[in-house]
């Protein structure tokens, strides 16, 4: 069953939900106008967990694997991912450079699992890695050093994340991102606390503004409570295979929902950076079916 064979309307779910996951770094960047990053990412993690983590039985893994994901998944990559966009990384390069988690979970599954890696996967990471390095070239004007360290911090966490991810077994995965939030809240108050401190918590929560406030609702109930819920009914509906593809498109909405409500420019480098690094990731998802040798 291929992409073309879903039926239109899910064909056309798929594509909403891809377009709300790169939307999405547009309203991160506008909340994060009135909002400090680190509160950002506690208020973000309480509105996720609050209240339907009432109406969620917990996953069934330990509280130890519950705890690393949610620190990992959670806190640390939305922490370092908010803090790089504060710093001086833009929406639609933060979408792309974030993509580098792939090529993280590629590696640890490779030298821990010992999982064997494909040459044309090595080619589609050489390839983006090539993408990388043009946006890393480019520091100055919409990517800053820190920004990007710190957006590339938050991709290792994921990558660390869905490596880990593995060994928790078939779970709900809503269930999953609504008890996993739950670690993020404590930990990331306390660190914005020392690190942001309390007159601006308390400047940033009396003064947001209406924007702030419709692009934290985007962030918390369309881009994960929403669309998290709906790409999880489509893979119970499709094979995998056929579904996890379409988050190739993250970064091109990511580009252009950025470049269309943010006015961030698309110089012709930006585009070439984003074409390496989405060919790079199309052949580590589509490159093992075509290199494994077919049956005679």
């Amino acid at each position: 069953m291929s992409a073309a064979a879903l039926p239109l309307r899910h064909l056309l779910l798929a594509l909403l939900i891809v377009s709300i996951w790169g939307t999405n770094f547009v309203a991160i960047k506008i909340a994060l106008r009135d909002l400090p990053p680190l509160l950002l990412c506690a208020v973000r993690f309480i509105f996720v967990a609050f209240p339907v983590v009432f109406f969620l039985p917990r996953p069934a893994i330990t509280v130890r694997q519950l705890i690393v994901y949610g620190l990992t998944m959670f806190a640390l990559h939305f922490g370092f991912l908010f803090l790089g966009m504060k710093l001086g990384m833009s929406a639609g390069l933060a979408s792309l450079t974030l993509q580098f988690q792939v090529f993280v979970t590629l590696s640890l599954a490779a030298f821990v699992l010992k999982e064997r890696i494909l040459p044309v996967q090595i080619a589609g990471a050489l390839l983006a890695g090539v993408g990388f390095l043009i946006v890393g070239i480019h520091t100055g004007g919409d990517v800053s050093v820190a920004g990007l360290v710190c957006v590339l911090l938050g991709a290792c966490s994921w990558g660390f994340a869905n490596f880990t991810s593995k060994r928790l077994g078939r779970v709900n995965p809503l269930a999953l991102v609504v008890w996993g939030s739950l670690v993020v809240p404590i930990p990331m108050s306390l660190a914005s606390l020392v690190f942001e401190g309390p007159a601006l918590i308390t400047h940033s929560l009396t003064h947001v503004s209406l924007p702030a406030v419709l692009g934290v609702a985007f962030i918390v109930y369309l881009s994960t409570l929403v669309a998290y819920s709906l790409w999880s009914w489509l893979l119970a509906r499709h094979p995998a295979s056929i579904i996890a593809p379409f988050t190739l498109l993250v970064p091109i909405f990511g580009l252009i929902s950025s470049a269309l409500l943010l006015g961030e420019p698309l110089p012709a480098w930006k585009l070439e950076a984003a074409a390496l690094v989405i060919a790079g990731l199309a052949l580590n998802v589509f490159g093992p079916r075509l290199w494994s040798p077919k049956p005679a």
